[in-house]
């Protein structure tokens, strides 16, 4: 599974709260990034759950 973050994010950096281990704030570009190329088996429940929870809808899965 991966996770694309597009420029829509806002930047309230609530998957980072939500998942530290997979997201992480860029200070320079103002907006999230992911950490990990394909996102580890054990933690694509909670990345999931980022996704659904953004409010830009800048979180996108690709299985």
């Amino acid at each position: 599974m991966k996770a694309i973050i597009s420029k829509e994010c806002m930047g309230d950096r609530n998957c980072n709260k939500l998942c530290a281990e997979v997201f992480e704030y860029d200070e320079d570009q103002l907006l999230s990034i992911v950490k990990h190329d394909v996102i580890p088996k054990h933690l694509e429940d909670i990345v999931r759950q980022a996704a659904a929870e953004c409010g830009a809808d800048a979180i996108t899965i690709e299985e």
